[in-house]
């Protein structure tokens, strides 16, 4: 080696310690993996068992796209109002990018909050054992079924992706990603602040939490198997094959979103707050909107969403229109998936007895032996 080049080396400037760590180089091949990108599988993986993935998934993909095609698309881009807020908060959005996606195309930053954690890129790189991929393929293709085909998901479904080879939440987005045509082009992990700002991981960071093993979220939730550094993602995406194109970012938050946790969690409320008006949405959220011990979320919502889109288990009608909200249903509804006060179901069979038409299923069916497709936005106006 010349005396220029090894003085070139010497010149070269080290990476700061503070610098976040970009975990790409291990989302790339699991991207790849996941959705069933083309090309050769990253080495060391079993050729068979990810052939037999793709063979599973591709239908579900497919399924997915044809459920929301352009009829779908058109429908929910009929309902927008114009000057919609740029930023989308889908609290209990557990691993479900793909219907944030397709209810906001036009997001610049997507924020999800649910239980789950988003997990570990770091594994699926250099995985030899074909059972142990096997493995962790079904427990993801078991997850993201019911979001895929019947848009909706299983809690203990989801909850079972907090161990393995692969990271369930993290998996599921990039799948969303997949399905609209984008690719991730840089991620990061984080904690939140107590004043809300997020402070990204630096390798130190991971290193000094290695050795964890990060809590579960809820009691009866399974317990991950990796380090708390792997909570919190944030993923920057792009139109696939446009790297030119302006940057939009994904950020998911594992928190336990009932009153009594947020309250050991302040930070997770102000950052949502530091947004200002946002647009929202929810579904398939196991009527918690309802309950008394989510006041806290559900008043966030309340002050700061410009326009929400859910099933059934969103904000009941009273809450939104003290606020001079205008509400619109679609659909129909007679009784609560799940079990629930009637109070709010009367609300909302009221409501629903002058709804238009809806062309796809949007979260829950109703709780009617029919299982009727039902939604319902509130737009609301500024504050002041």
């Amino acid at each position: 080696m010349s005396l220029l080049v090894l003085a070139l080396l010497a010149a070269a400037p080290t990476p700061p310690v503070t610098e976040a760590v970009d975990f790409l180089d291990s989302v790339r091949p699991l991207f790849q993996v996941v959705t069933c990108q083309p090309g050769e599988p990253p080495p060391g993986l079993d050729a068979k068992t990810l052939a037999a993935w793709c063979e599973k998934m591709r239908p579900r993909y497919g399924r997915f796209q044809k459920h929301w095609g352009t009829t779908a698309r058109a429908f929910l881009a009929s309902l927008r109002p114009a000057g919609l807020p740029d930023e989308v908060v889908y609290p209990f959005g557990g691993g479900d990018l793909m219907s944030a996606l397709m209810t906001y195309p036009d997001a610049r930053v997507i924020t999800t909050l649910s239980l789950e954690l988003a997990g570990d890129p770091r594994r699926l790189v250099g995985l030899t054992d074909a059972k142990a991929l096997a493995q962790s393929l079904s427990a993801l293709a078991e997850a993201s079924a019911s979001t895929l085909m019947s848009n909706d998901s299983l809690s203990k479904n989801l909850s079972a992706t907090q161990r393995g080879q692969l990271p369930g939440q993290l998996s599921m987005h990039l799948m969303g990603l997949g399905l609209f045509g984008f690719e991730p082009v840089r991620v990061r992990y984080f904690r939140v602040e107590a004043d809300g700002a997020l402070r990204y991981f630096t390798a130190a960071d991971i290193a000094a939490l290695e050795s964890q093993v990060a809590p579960k979220l809820k009691s009866n939730w399974q317990e991950p198997d990796f380090s708390p550094a792997f909570a919190n993602v944030e993923v920057e995406y792009l139109p696939a094959g446009q790297p030119t194109a302006p940057r939009r970012v994904f950020r998911h938050l594992a928190v336990n979103l009932h009153d009594d946790d947020l309250k050991l969690t302040p930070g997770v409320l102000k950052h949502l707050e530091a947004k200002g008006r946002v647009a929202a949405m929810t579904k398939a959220a196991s009527y918690l909107l309802w309950r008394q011990g989510f006041s806290a979320i559900r008043d966030y919502l309340l002050a700061h969403a410009a326009f929400m889109v859910s099933d059934s288990t969103g904000i009941p009608p009273s809450f939104w229109t003290k606020q001079g909200c205008t509400l619109a249903a679609y659909g129909s509804f007679q009784k609560s998936f799940l079990g629930a006060w009637d109070g709010y179901q009367e609300e909302l069979r009221k409501l629903f007895q002058r709804a238009g038409a809806l062309p796809m299923r949007y979260g829950y069916p109703d709780g009617s032996a029919e299982k009727h497709n039902h939604l319902f936005t509130a737009t609301c106006p500024r504050p002041g």
